[in-house]
């Protein structure tokens, strides 16, 4: 293992008080850690997820994560059902090997292992931490009329300190491993990755750094001073100076920004269906930012230089479901499209709570009150 992932495997260790594990088990929670955090919105205890050894069938960690909340017993994926009205999973699998390199036969091994947890009779001897996990994965397919977004995502995540060059052996192994998942025919997604030292030090940097992003915002009004806010501007964004604020640089939506969101995504409810119906009609999309009451972000860091915003450590505090039907239908959108966005900086946490409060604040208007707009 080199000195710097090393270090960070101490730092790491230190942090979540594993320091007295013996190292390999170390590495596993460590790289647990940096493979399901991107996707999950809020930290998490490793040691519900790593399976411990013997009987782990060649896997170091499963995370099954249902609507955004890690789940670590069966009776959550019912309450999150009953909740949400809908089921949206991704399960997550770690294989964690300090070597110095990449190995087909690990590769294989682990495919092997993935392939083997989905099966209803299962070939591969069982540890209890294992068989818990299977569990609750069969609590997931057992409400699979609620796959409304479509069936779950399997994400495959093989780490090692070594280096990830592309070898063809390796890669024709890995790409087999893809295929034998794809032919359960029960995921919409499936993803293998290999991840090595530049990996792993680029991946613990981004759990330790806010989140931030730069911006054009011409289109903008400052609003006049306000005790306990920094700045405030009221303006209208492009759609192309938006989408980068929600991306987390792997095509994914970034799940963090939306923590102090009282709503989290609603699925294609009939509001944002109707929203997907405005972006996909060209007539109707060039009017959006007249007919959705926008976005609001609260940054804790802003810095302007002319129309070039910098903003840090921010949230989407209102918008959630507007921002997750843009990104969904990104590949619709064009330069028409502006979002109507207000900007806050502040650090005060007083503030922050009553604009999420106050914005969050609707009145109902039911769907006959709507109808009185219409023609008999």
């Amino acid at each position: 293992m080199d000195r710097i992932t090393s270090s960070l495997l101490e730092e790491f260790s230190a942090e979540v008080g594993i320091e007295k594990l013996p190292e390999d088990q170390r590495f596993e929670h460590f790289a647990t850690y940096l493979a399901a955090s991107r996707f999950l919105s809020e930290t998490f205890d490793t040691g519900d997820v790593v399976l411990g050894s013997g009987g782990d069938t060649g896997i170091d960690a499963v995370a099954i994560i249902v609507n955004g909340a890690l789940v670590t017993d069966p009776e959550m994926v019912e309450e999150l059902a009953e909740t949400n009205g809908f089921i949206d999973a991704t399960f997550i699998f770690v294989q964690a090997e300090r070597a110095a390199g990449f190995e087909t036969a690990k590769i294989g091994q682990f495919g092997f292992g993935v392939v083997d947890f989905f099966k209803e009779r299962p070939t591969l001897p069982r540890n209890e931490a294992v068989k818990a996990a299977a569990e609750i994965m069969a609590e997931v397919y057992k409400r699979s009329s609620k796959f409304k977004r479509g069936n779950p995502v399997c994400r495959a995540f093989y780490i090692t300190t070594g280096r990830w060059v592309g070898d063809a052996n390796l890669e024709a192994r890995r790409r087999a491993v893809v295929e034998d998942l794809q032919q359960l025919n029960i995921f919409r997604e499936v993803e293998f990755m290999c991840i090595g030292a530049d990996m792993i030090q680029r991946l613990f940097h981004q759990t330790k750094n806010a989140v931030s992003r730069d911006f054009t915002f011409a289109e903008r009004v400052l609003v006049p001073e306000i005790a306990g806010v920094k700045e405030a501007y009221l303006g209208l964004l492009p759609i192309r100076e938006f989408l980068p604020l929600l991306d987390d640089g792997e095509g994914e939506i970034l799940k963090g920004i939306f923590y102090d969101n009282v709503r989290d995504w609603q699925e294609y409810n009939a509001v944002n269906s109707e929203m997907k119906s405005t972006l996909e009609s060209a007539p109707q999309r060039a009017r959006f930012a007249l007919m959705n009451n926008g976005i609001t972000i609260i940054a804790k860091t802003l810095r302007t230089t002319g129309n070039t915003f910098h903003i840090e450590d921010y949230q989407v505090v209102n918008g959630c479901q507007t921002s997750h039907v843009l990104f969904d239908n990104r590949m619709v959108l064009d330069d028409k499209v502006v979002v109507p966005l207000r900007l806050i900086a502040t650090d005060d946490e007083e503030v922050i709570a009553s604009i999420v409060k106050a914005t969050n604040r609707q009145t109902e208007v039911k769907e006959e009150q709507l109808l009185a707009l219409s023609d008999f």
